[in-house]
């Protein structure tokens, strides 16, 4: 088993990507291990948690990278989720968040775990959302209570 202690710090793009697919808040950990989608397997000891679509080893034939995997999300599309203006998305983040949750925030949709708390309040609140799996970055700052599904 390879040890990775960093990504590289170049991502040789002539080579293709063998991908390692990883679970987010195992990528939020500095020691674990994976295997790659060509069986080769890999532990990681790392100064800092490695992101989404880092490259981390590279061979004559190909370079490694981290997949994220995708998970169950609801997405608001800000312009057809019923939130009419600034305040009400304010509104919406605040109450989230105040249910402890992160969110991942892009130019036209919000994305946050899929979970039964923040289905009711969005049913509650009015607010149209659409259940999908992403791949999920969330906003940093915010905390976890270990919500599983």
């Amino acid at each position: 088993m390879t040890i990775i202690r960093q990504a590289l710090a170049v991502s040789p793009a002539q080579l293709p990507p063998v991908r390692l697919t990883v679970e987010r808040l195992t990528l939020a950990k500095r020691r674990w291990r994976g295997v790659a989608e060509d069986g080769t397997e890999f532990g990681f000891d790392l100064d800092r948690p490695i992101a989404d679509g880092a490259a981390f080893h590279q061979t004559e034939t190909a370079v490694y990278v981290v997949a994220q995997k995708y998970e169950p999300v609801l997405e608001l599309q800000i312009a057809d989720c019923g939130l009419r203006n600034g305040a009400d998305a304010a509104r919406v983040g605040w109450l989230i968040g105040n249910l402890h949750f992160q969110i991942e925030v892009l130019d036209d949709v919000i994305r946050v775990v899929d979970d039964s708390a923040v289905r009711q309040m969005f049913a509650r609140e009015g607010v149209k959302f659409t259940p999908c799996k992403r791949v999920f970055h969330p906003l940093g700052g915010g905390h976890s209570h270990g919500h599983s599904h």
